[in-house]
């Protein structure tokens, strides 16, 4: 039986050897390369075609949010675990409509790293204990007060508008910043507005700073 192909990204060198040693307990797996940061990941994700890459969230150049989405984009059969220390929920929400297939808190890493990459590569979804439970309870309290469920989706310049906004740029700037009309900018403002179901600019950039909802990149 081939060994199953794993890329391991995080930008701390101790981390990263804490996790390898975690994965080769299992015989069956195989750790094939380590990155520090999002673009090497991206570029080893190309050389050496993985069956899963375990990627941290903060990473310098491109954080595990995006590279999530570029490789589940370019690699639809390539599993990820996102691997963090970040425990608030929106995080791991971000990240599963990124494309993740499991979230694991790095606290929770030394008894559920092996049963994280067994359950993903089974074919099914895993989700750290420490963050099941309140997931599981926003869900049913969306349900239950016939709100908006807490994932909400941004298309990728949706994102970058909002990312603009939150650092207090007017729509001039962010038009200039992204090659846009003003107009355009004012269109992606009123459609953030929709969909966070905020009166204003003001609302928006609170709820978004509060919530952790910006992924902060060094």
């Amino acid at each position: 039986m081939k060994p199953y192909r794993i890329i391991v990204a995080d930008d701390h060198g101790l981390i990263r050897q804490g996790i390898k040693s975690l994965i080769l307990q299992d015989p069956a797996l195989q750790v094939i390369a380590e990155a520090a940061n999002g673009n090497d990941l991206l570029k080893l994700v190309r050389k050496r075609l993985p069956n899963m890459v375990i990627v941290d969230i903060t990473m310098p150049q491109i954080n595990g949010i995006e590279a999530t989405a570029a490789i589940r984009k370019s690699f639809p059969k390539i599993a990820i675990l996102v691997l963090t220390m970040h425990s608030h929920s929106q995080y791991f929400y971000q990240a599963i409509a990124a494309g993740a297939h499991g979230y694991l808190i790095k606290d929770d890493a030394d008894t559920e790293l092996l049963i994280a990459i067994k359950t993903i590569r089974d074919g099914n979804s895993y989700i750290s204990p420490q963050l099941s439970t309140d997931v599981v309870e926003e869900i049913i309290t969306a349900f239950r007060d016939e709100k908006a469920l807490p994932l909400i989706v941004l298309r990728d310049r949706e994102k970058q508008v909002l990312k603009h906004v939150v650092k207090g740029c007017s729509s001039r700037q962010i038009a200039e910043m992204l090659n846009l009309s003003a107009r355009t900018v004012d269109h992606y403002r009123g459609k953030l507005l929709k969909k966070y179901k905020m009166k204003n600019t003001a609302d928006l950039v609170s709820h978004v700073v509060m919530n952790a909802l910006i992924i902060s990149e060094k």
